[in-house]
């Protein structure tokens, strides 16, 4: 089985899942950030066959110290148990698929990348593109799966922390992309963090801006010109995702490596972490 590693569409996804059953990992994303439950709620409602619930904030982010951002990275290694109880070895193709524009099932794509798992996509649309498909849901939940045998390797994505991001205020070595929206970029209308703005320096790339009204993700070319705008002749390594909380960011991330800028780093703190800091330079407006 060849891997998807970024993307795969729902009629391959289908094919897949039948002609590979059993090497094949769904993983159903979906979330709100301002009502956390929705996601399970959604999911109960209505999933891709054999696809389990993984939660954001159970299972795709870490204990929060207050200053570590609203959506910190899991324990490496509990990540890494929590796939083995999902049935995942290391030659399984994971797919995650949510709502929000794909940008829950990003976070996962990025951490598997993390833990040295190539083989994951995301289902391109989602679920609304599965079911425009004329595929099946279902309510009923999978029986649970055995236990696999899935392992951390070296990390096939970087990431740079609170004093990385610092130091390039004056180095400006790094361009700082923030996915947030464009009026909490600006620091308007801040409702998940205590402070609104952006990193100074940052500059603004919604993240929803890489996909169409479908939610599909624009072209390879599209995405290319669209960020070589951005960022002109820097390579992805010259490049720090960010968001809110690091969520996001990595919808960013996954677009890019779609367009084939490859090396970008991710600040998995982010905004949240960020105005966190005491002392913590803040910009405001579109600058």
């Amino acid at each position: 089985m060849t891997p998807y590693t970024t993307l795969i569409d729902a009629q391959s996804l289908s094919s897949l899942t039948t002609q590979y059953a059993g090497r094949v990992l769904l993983l159903d994303c979906s979330h709100d950030l301002a009502q956390p439950k929705a996601g399970r709620i959604a999911y109960a409602t209505a999933h891709l066959p054999g696809a389990h619930f993984v939660s954001l904030d159970d299972t795709l982010s870490g204990d929060k110290t207050g200053k570590n951002g609203r959506h910190p990275l899991p324990d490496r290694a509990q990540l890494v148990q929590g796939m083995r109880m999902l049935g995942a070895d290391d030659d399984t193709q994971i797919v995650a698929y949510s709502n929000g524009g794909g940008m829950y099932a990003a976070r996962l794509w990025w951490l598997m990348r993390w833990l040295g798992h190539g083989a994951v996509a995301v289902l391109d649309g989602g679920i609304q593109a599965w079911q425009a498909a004329g595929l099946p849901c279902t309510d009923i939940n999978p029986s649970a799966p055995q236990k696999g045998t899935f392992s951390a390797r070296p990390p096939l994505v970087a990431t740079v922390n609170y004093a990385d991001v610092k130091a390039n205020l004056d180095t400006k070595r790094h361009l700082v992309i923030d996915a947030r929206g464009a009026d909490r970029f600006r620091g308007e209308n801040e409702t998940l963090d205590p402070i609104g703005g952006h990193i100074p320096g940052a500059v603004n790339h919604v993240f929803n801006q890489s996909v169409d009204d479908k939610g599909l993700f624009k072209s390879p070319e599209a995405l290319h010109a669209t960020f070589r705008t951005l960022i002109g002749n820097l390579s992805g390594a010259d490049v720090i995702m960010q968001c809110g909380s690091g969520v996001s960011a990595c919808h960013n991330l996954l677009a890019f490596e779609v367009a084939g800028i490859t090396g970008a780093q991710l600040y998995p703190g982010s905004w949240s972490e960020w105005c966190a800091q005491p002392n913590a330079e803040i910009a405001t407006g579109n600058t």
